[in-house]
C-alpha cells in the first residue's frame, strides 16, 4: 500500500478520502472513487478488523434505514381511513338511492394511487441527483421536506386537497427506496447485501405493527381540537424530520466515511473488490443507461416488482377497511394488522438470512414465498365473510409473505448489476415498477362488488403472482446460463483485481458473477 493511501491530515482523515470527496486529482472522474484509495492490486485484509469494520457500518446505517423506510410505509396510514379520514374528506360516497345503500370508494382508490404517480415523477430525478451530488446533503434536505409535506396532511380539508398533497408527498418520498438500494449496493458485498436489504425493507412489517399500535392509541382520543387522523400525520411528519437530520451525516461512500478510521476505510473498500460491483462514481454515463435499457434482466426484475407489488396498493390503503368488513370494529381491525406485520417482518429477515448463508437460493425462496400469498388471497376470496369470521383474517395475515417476495426482488435486482450509473437505473426501474404496481392495486377494488368479495381484486392479484413466479424462473435460467458461460472463460486473477474499481458494468466485466 503506497504512502498516499494512508497519509493522514490534521483532522485525522485520510487525505485520499478527502481528495476523492472533493474531486481533486487522484482519480479520473470516470472511474470509481475506490480506485484512488486502494489502487489496482488486491491487499490482504485482517478478518478480525474486517468484522469490526462491517459491524461499525451496520450500526451506523441499518437501524436508521429501517426506521426511515418504516416511516415511508407508516405515513400511508391505511388505518387513518378508520379514524375518520375517509368521512371527513368525503373519500367514500354513500348512495342512498339504492336498497341497501351502496358505498363508492373510488376517491379513496385514487387518493392511494396518486401518491405513486408522484413517486413515479420523482424517481429518476432523485436517483440521479443522489449519484451526481453529495449524498447526505441531497438525502437530508429532501427528507426534511418530506416530513413537512407529511405534516401538511393535517391541514387538508377535502379530497381534492388530499390528491395534491399525496402527489407531492410521493414525489419527495421517492428519494428513499432508490437511495437505500444504492447505499447498500455501494457499502456491502453481494453476499452481505441480502440480509442488509432485508433489514431496511423489514421496516414495512415493523411499522405495520408499530403504526397500528399508535393508530389504536389515537383511536381512543375522544377530545381535543384536532381529528384523530390529524394527530397521526403530525406525528409521522415530526418523526420524519428527525430522521432527515440523521441523513445529513451519511457519507458519499466508504471512501469518505467519517465514522471509520483511515485504516478501516481501506478495509471497507478493499473487501468489495472481489464482488466487482464497485463503490461510487459520480459521473453519469449514457452508455450504462443504454445498456440497462436493453438488458433483459432489468426488464424481468421490473415485471416481477410490478406484478408482486400490486397487492401493496390494495393492502396499505384498504387493508384495515377490508378487515372491518369481516364484522370487526374499526379499532379491532387496526389491531388485526399485527399478524400481517409480524409475518412480513419475520420472513423478510429469515429469507435475507438464508440468502446470505446459502449460495444461489434467492430466486428459489422468492418463488416459494409467492405460494402462501396466493393461498391467502384465495382464502379471503372464497371463505365466508360472516361476523367475526376467522378464515379471511387468517388469509389476510398470510398475504404478509408479499414482504419477503418484494425484498428478494430488490436483493436480486441490485446484486446483479454493476456500474454506478447502471445501478442507479436499476434502482429507479425497480421503484418505477413498484409505483405502477401500487397504482394498479387500488383500482382493482370495486366497491359495488363487496357482496361478491371483490372478485376482480383477488383474480387480478392471483394472476399477478403467477406472472411473478414465471418471470422469476425465467430470470433464474438467464443468470445461470450466463454464469456457466463466464466460468468457462480463461481469465487472469490479476486482471480481476485491476478492473474491480474501473466502474465497469456487469456485462462489460467478465469477472462479474450473478447471484441466483
Amino acid at each position: 500500500m503506497d504512502a498516499r493511501q494512508v497519509q493522514v491530515d490534521e483532522k485525522g482523515e485520510a487525505s485520499v478520502a478527502r481528495d476523492v470527496e472533493y474531486g481533486v486529482h487522484h482519480i479520473s472522474p470516470d472511474k470509481d472513487a475506490a480506485a484512488a484509495l486502494v489502487g489496482e492490486h488486491a491487499h490482504a485484509i485482517d478478518p478480525v478488523l474486517e468484522a469490526r469494520v462491517v459491524r461499525k457500518i451496520d450500526l451506523f446505517l441499518i437501524p436508521a434505514m429501517l426506521v426511515g423506510y418504516g416511516l415511508v410505509y407508516y405515513d400511508k396510514a391505511g388505518s387513518a381511513t378508520l379514524l375518520g379520514l375517509s368521512k371527513d374528506l368525503a373519500l367514500s360516497v354513500t348512495d342512498n338511492s339504492t336498497r341497501p345503500p351502496t358505498v363508492d370508494t373510488t376517491r379513496l382508490s385514487w387518493a392511494t394511487s396518486i401518491f405513486y404517480f408522484g413517486m413515479l415523477a420523482g424517481l429518476y430525478p432523485m436517483t440521479f441527483a443522489l449519484q451526481r451530488f453529495n449524498l447526505g446533503r441531497i438525502l437530508g434536505g429532501v427528507v426534511i421536506v418530506w416530513g413537512a409535506v407529511c405534516m401538511s396532511t393535517a391541514g387538508v380539508t377535502n379530497f381534492r386537497g388530499l390528491y395534491a398533497q399525496r402527489f407531492f408527498l410521493g414525489f419527495v418520498e421517492s428519494i428513499i427506496p432508490t437511495g437505500f438500494m444504492c447505499i447498500i449496493s455501494g457499502w456491502y458485498t453481494q453476499k452481505d447485501q441480502a440480509i442488509r436489504q432485508a433489514w431496511w425493507f423489514s421496516g414495512t412489517g415493523w411499522f405495520t405493527i408499530i403504526g397500528s399500535g399508535i393508530s389504536y392509541g389515537f383511536g381512543e382520543i375522544s377530545s381535543g381540537s384536532l381529528k384523530r387522523w390529524q394527530y397521526l400525520y403530525l406525528l409521522a411528519g415530526s418523526l420524519t424530520i428527525i430522521f432527515g437530520m440523521w441523513c445529513f451525516a451519511v457519507p458519499n461512500s466508504p471512501v469518505s466515511a467519517w465514522f471509520l478510521s483511515p485504516e478501516q476505510r481501506i478495509v471497507a473498500v478493499e473487501r468489495l473488490r472481489k464482488g466487482q460491483t464497485g463503490v461510487r462514481c459520480q459521473t453519469i454515463k449514457g452508455s450504462q443507461i443504454r445498456e440497462a435499457f436493453f438488458d433483459v434482466k432489468v426488464w424481468l426484475i421490473a415485471l416481477m416488482m410490478c406484478s408482486a407489488y400490486t397487492i401493496n396498493g390494495a393492502v396499505s390503503g384498504f387493508g384495515p377497511l377490508i378487515v372491518s368488513t369481516f364484522g370487526w370494529t374499526p379499532l379491532d381491525s387496526i389491531l388485526l394488522q399485527f399478524p400481517l406485520g409480524g409475518i412480513t417482518t419475520i420472513f423478510i429477515l429469515v429469507c435475507g438470512y438464508l440468502s446470505a448463508r446459502i449460495p444461489n437460493i434467492r430466486i428459489i425462496l422468492l418463488v416459494l414465498c409467492c405460494l402462501p400469498v396466493i393461498a391467502g388471497m384465495a382464502m379471503i376470496w372464497k371463505s365466508t365473510w360472516s361476523y367475526h369470521a376467522a378464515a379471511p383474517v387468517v388469509g389476510y395475515s398470510i398475504i404478509g409473505f408479499f414482504g419477503p417476495v418484494v425484498s428478494l426482488i430488490i436483493t436480486v435486482g441490485m446484486a446483479n448489476v454493476a456500474g454506478a450509473t447502471k445501478k442507479s437505473v436499476m434502482a429507479g426501474t425497480i421503484f418505477v415498477a413498484y409505483c405502477v404496481g401500487n397504482i394498479i392495486g387500488p383500482q382493482l377494488i370495486k366497491s359495488k362488488t363487496k357482496a361478491q368479495h371483490y372478485p376482480a381484486l383477488w383474480t387480478g392479484l392471483i394472476i399477478c403472482y403467477c406472472i411473478t413466479i414465471a418471470s422469476s424462473i425465467t430470470l433464474y435460467f438467464v443468470l445461470k446460463r450466463e454464469n456457466t458461460r463466464r466460468d468457462a472463460l480463461q481469465l487472469s486473477e490479476e486482471d480481476r483485481d485491476r478492473h474491480a474499481f474501473d466502474d465497469l458494468t456487469d456485462k462489460q466485466n467478465p469477472y462479474f458473477r450473478y447471484a441466483l
